[in-house]
């Protein structure tokens, strides 16, 4: 069935992006009984998508047929990859950050995926194969990459006592010019049928990230 909805309407009324944002994790993470166990959880897990993010990137601008996008998203990109400072990368605060907060290194960036974890990866790398699904899931990491780095931000907070993170206050900083940049990406006027590749790109980004937190509340414990 065709509409006449805009597309950034027609994603933010998905039930996909529904379900992944009233998720329990995100419901319950202020309440939980963290400890440095628990929270080493989900900063080993986090890595794995947040490493091979600015390479999903980089494949998006390879296979986006137009300038306006590719440049759009090349700021992303730039911003993830430090903007030709390597400290300033986030990989590279992140890992330092919750060394700083008392988290040893290897456990951050070097603990195996759980399978969740894998299979978004996997994910990320099959929707930059195409530039349809490759905005369905740049649209949906950045429309909730807040949301979700704000949570484990809560997380650190609560066993280390609420100290400033770097790495929550760069994405503060930057993701309101990653959402823009994405959106813009998706002004042209699509054909109903490219929309609806869109759209089932971000839908499937959204139920990847869904049971990626479904496997974090399990393993924590978490209230579901």
């Amino acid at each position: 069935m065709t509409t006449t909805m805009p597309l950034a309407e027609q994603l933010a009324e998905s039930a996909a992006h529904a379900e992944f944002a009233g998720h329990p994790f995100f419901r319950n993470v202020k309440a939980e009984d963290w400890d440095r166990d628990k929270v080493a959880v989900l900063l080993g897990q986090w890595w794995h998508p947040l490493h091979y993010f600015p390479t999903f990137l980089a494949r998006c601008v390879a296979v986006l047929p137009d300038i306006a996008s590719k440049s759009a998203i090349t700021l992303i990109l730039n911003q993830e990859a430090g903007g030709g400072k390597e400290a300033m990368a986030h990989e590279v605060i992140y890992a330092d950050s919750m060394e700083r907060a008392g988290f040893a290194r290897a456990a951050v960036t070097g603990t195996e995926p759980f399978a969740e974890t894998a299979e978004l990866v996997a994910g990320y790398e099959r929707g930059s194969a195409g530039w349809k699904s490759a905005l369905g899931y740049i649209y949906a990491t950045e429309t909730t990459d807040l949301l979700m780095v704000s949570s484990i931000g809560q997380a650190v907070a609560a066993v280390t006592g609420g100290a400033d993170n770097e790495w929550v206050r760069i994405h503060v900083q930057q993701e309101p010019d990653h959402v823009e940049e994405a959106e813009h990406a998706l002004l042209t006027g699509f054909a109903p049928d490219v929309e609806a590749e869109v759209l089932a790109g971000a839908d499937e980004m959204w139920r990847l990230w869904t049971r990626f937190f479904d496997r974090l509340v399990a393993e924590t414990g978490m209230a579901s």
